[in-house]
């Protein structure tokens, strides 16, 4: 299963793609998608058209998103859903099942420890997924949701029952 993994942010979402085959992951891609333009509506489609093209290349069979969490800074909070909504509506337009993780899950699967920092989460992702470079702090994240997934999303479900059986 070929798994794409998004970290929403307005200025600089992160996406990884990673294959996973029963337990075995691996890295296919990362990248950051930097919005452009100064109006909100430009950027978000600029979000969009580039997420897409992303999709069109890597071909994924499942998504997953990270969970947005309320901040001080309500018209910030605001800001990130609506990008956060172009993470998960370019995806669901592709027919893709779509997980969704809080920030701690995908910290505690990926690190082992719930609040892990990003030099944390990034060391965790290297060596998990040996060869990987990833593009930035935001393009670890997306393979950590990814990875998350990976593990949690329903394919996991599928191959536990196999297992089982």
């Amino acid at each position: 299963m070929r798994i794409l993994g998004i970290d929403p942010g307005l200025r600089t979402l992160g996406w990884g793609i990673i294959d996973s085959q029963g337990s075995r992951l691996s890295h296919v891609a990362n990248g950051q998608i930097h919005s452009e333009g100064k109006e909100l509506s430009v950027r978000l489609l600029s979000l969009y058209d580039q997420l897409q093209d992303v999709l069109h290349r890597f071909a994924p069979d499942a998504a997953a998103v990270e969970q947005t969490f309320v901040n001080k800074d309500g018209a910030g909070t605001l800001k990130l859903g609506q990008a956060r909504g172009i993470a998960m509506l370019v995806p669901a337009q592709a027919g893709l099942q779509i997980g969704e993780y809080a920030p701690n899950r995908v910290k505690k699967t990926v690190v082992g420890v719930g609040h892990a920092d990003k030099a944390q989460v990034l060391h965790m992702v290297r060596l998990q997924l040996p060869g990987c470079e990833p593009a930035g702090p935001d393009a670890a994240d997306a393979l950590a949701i990814a990875i998350c997934h990976a593990y949690y999303g329903p394919a996991s479900a599928i191959v536990e029952r196999e297992v089982r059986a």
